[in-house]
């Protein structure tokens, strides 16, 4: 179970958070399975958070650092991560859909079996940097990645039918088996 103090302070406000990381940086964030649905977190500090199978369908992540944070099996569905930094984060197995991407820093992401099936509001990656990304098995059906950094990302296995490739860099991507 997450730690139920950190949960509180956190749907408690952003700013109260940011300067609550800032005075224990040591402190191990333990958000996992937490509830943050509907949560306005834009900007926060979450940093190498354990966010294992949180809720974070309809968020507000957008400028959030998210830095290593362990997001594995999360719910992402529909949440805004606008000029997010998810680099080096676990987004495996994670749901992404309808999850607005644009602009963040998902380099060295991994981002295996992440799931974001069509959706009405279908999943945007614009300009996304997804360098070195793992992204194997990923369900990116209907994807917008247009003008997203793919070089040297692992695509193998991907669904990526319906998606929006265009203007994307794909030098020395692996696209083993992905499906379009």
């Amino acid at each position: 179970m997450a730690d139920l103090t950190q949960v509180d302070l956190l749907k408690a406000g952003v700013e109260g958070w940011n300067t609550w990381r800032e005075a224990n940086p040591d402190t191990e964030v333990d958000l996992h399975r937490a509830d943050l649905s509907d949560a306005n977190l834009s900007g926060a500090n979450l940093e190498h958070a354990f966010l294992y199978s949180a809720d974070l369908s309809d968020a507000n992540l957008s400028g959030a650092n998210l830095e290593h944070a362990f997001l594995s099996s999360a719910d992402l569905r529909c949440a805004k991560l606008i000029d997010a930094n998810l680099e080096r984060a676990n987004l495996e197995r994670a749901i992404l859909r309808g999850a607005n991407l644009s602009e963040a820093d998902l380099s060295g992401a991994n981002l295996s079996g992440a799931w974001s099936p069509t959706h009405p509001c279908k999943v945007n990656q614009t300009r996304a940097d997804l360098s070195f990304a793992h992204l194997s098995g990923a369900g990116l059906t209907g994807a917008n990645l247009s003008d997203a950094d793919l070089s040297r990302a692992d695509l193998s296995g991907a669904n990526l039918s319906g998606a929006d490739l265009s203007g994307a860099n794909l030098d020395g991507a692996n696209l083993d088996g992905v499906k379009r």
